[in-house]
């Protein structure tokens, strides 16, 4: 791959020309189906039908056409569709998907074959650091950290972190959060509905961006803007979307960000070492970062094997920094062979993005990962999406070309990679590939974007 020697640009996403303002507005527009909500609000009127939009959403699996979702599919499944879910679970989720077929799973939740998953996966071993030992400053601590790091990043990207700081009470709070937003009625969470093209709010399996692969899921991602100890993104972000009543909420959710956020700077300073730059340079690259934390919410499924919460992909963020609950479900691909990553009491795990590895020139991986489901037990996680400022270029510094020759990645800043994957290109496993071509060589992106290619 040749060298990229020219300056960064500010890459333009055009609009479809025979996309109205009239018809813009109505595709941010999404229904408000009763989607994976637990039973407790009054039934909402049913909608017969919903339009996908592909002008908006030139992904491989979207039909160019447009497709009708009707009425059945979207009520059919998830929650209640489980009959052999156990009878304290199933009582407590029970709703919204009661179908003349409860264990029947709609084809749009259903995955190919080749991509199906499985509970029944071997456990990787993946280091676990001390990050205690590393602050300690102790030569040999420090060293041990970096090495065991280094070796994890170049191999697959994985480690687990304890002795970490985080109050883990903070986190518990942070799990009966979530209990109680994914489980308050549809009307509610929908008030913090996440339109397209939009990077925060709540969703529920992406149906209106797909039509096929969904993912067996609901989200609330929030900002989690650096700015000093008075940073207040999350918070305030949730209060204007719900109101006052979840200010409990809001402040869980931003001590959480800001406990999460200073870990992450500790992370840096490791890999600033491991790769050997200095401890500051990523910590300081990173300092003024806009990050998201995404909480994720995955029912139960009475057909898991043929769902899976979140498809094979790897992170398009920098560092992922995940925390699980009690239940198993992380999975990840090394060597073409699927591994579990199971949860540990008071740890997190880490994961490298496409983002960090092209500051990296590509010496540390960016690994394929997907989430698995169940048929007995809702699974809760955590995951908070360290990021650089929108604006900031990224490129890899001259020591690590020097140690990975040649460049491997062009200039981008992180605002363009996020609208990118957020309204053209679905993150998959070859996402930074696809960047990449499209800066370098103006390949369309999924063979039907709306993005214009860069100047000569």
């Amino acid at each position: 791959m040749p060298q990229f020697k020219s300056p960064v640009i500010h890459y333009i996403i055009k609009e479809k020309k025979d996309c109205s303002n009239s018809e813009r507005q109505r595709q941010s527009q999404i229904p408000n189906l009763p989607f994976l909500s637990p039973y407790k609000s009054p039934q909402i009127p049913p909608i017969k039908s919903i339009q996908f939009l592909p002008h908006h959403t030139p992904f491989s699996n979207l039909s160019q056409e447009g497709i009708s979702l009707n009425c059945k599919m979207a009520t059919e499944t998830l929650l209640s569709a489980n009959s052999d879910v156990n009878q304290e679970t199933k009582g407590e989720y029970r709703g919204t998907f009661a179908g003349p077929d409860e264990s029947k799973v709609p084809e749009s939740f259903v995955w190919p074959d080749d991509l199906k998953g499985s509970q029944e996966v071997p456990v990787l071993h993946v280091p676990h650091i001390d990050i205690n030992k590393f602050m300690s400053g102790k030569e040999s601590d420090v060293e041990e950290v970096t090495r065991l790091v280094d070796e994890a990043c170049r191999k697959h990207g994985f480690f687990v972190v304890v002795n970490h700081g985080v109050d883990m009470k903070l986190m518990d709070s942070l799990h009966e959060c979530m209990n109680e937003f994914f489980s308050m009625p549809m009307d509610v969470k929908q008030r913090a509905h996440r339109k397209f093209g939009e990077n925060f709010g709540y969703a529920y399996s992406f149906f209106v961006r797909f039509s096929s692969n969904l993912p067996w899921k609901e989200t609330l991602s929030l900002p989690c803007v650096a700015a000093g100890e008075n940073s207040s993104s999350a918070y305030d972000y949730l209060i204007e979307k719900l109101g006052s009543s979840f200010s409990h909420h809001g402040k869980v959710y931003q001590d959480c960000a800001k406990a999460v956020n200073d870990l992450g700077m500790k992370i840096l300073e490791v890999l600033g070492l491991s790769l050997g730059v200095s401890r500051e340079y990523f910590r300081n690259f990173y300092e003024d970062n806009d990050s998201i934390m995404r909480l994720n919410y995955y029912p139960p499924c009475a057909k898991p094997e043929l769902v899976l919460g979140t498809g094979p992909h790897c992170d398009p963020t920098s560092i992922t920094i995940l925390h699980q609950d009690k239940v198993s479900g992380f999975q990840v691909s090394v060597d073409d062979q699927w591994y579990s990553i199971p949860p540990t009491p008071d740890s997190f795990v880490i994961n490298i993005g496409d983002t960090f590895k092209s500051l990296t020139n590509g010496i540390y991986k960016s690994c394929v990962h997907r989430a698995v489901v169940n048929s007995e037990s809702v699974r809760k996680t955590m995951a908070f999406f360290i990021c650089p400022n929108h604006d900031k270029v990224v490129r890899a510094p001259e020591e690590l070309v020097e140690k990975n020759p040649p460049r491997k990645y062009p200039d981008y800043t992180w605002g363009t990679l996020l609208e990118i994957t957020q309204k053209h290109y679905r993150p998959d496993c070859n996402t930074l590939e696809a960047l990449t071509d499209w800066i370098q060589k103006g390949k369309p992106l999924d063979n039907g974007s709306t993005i214009s290619a860069p100047s000569a």
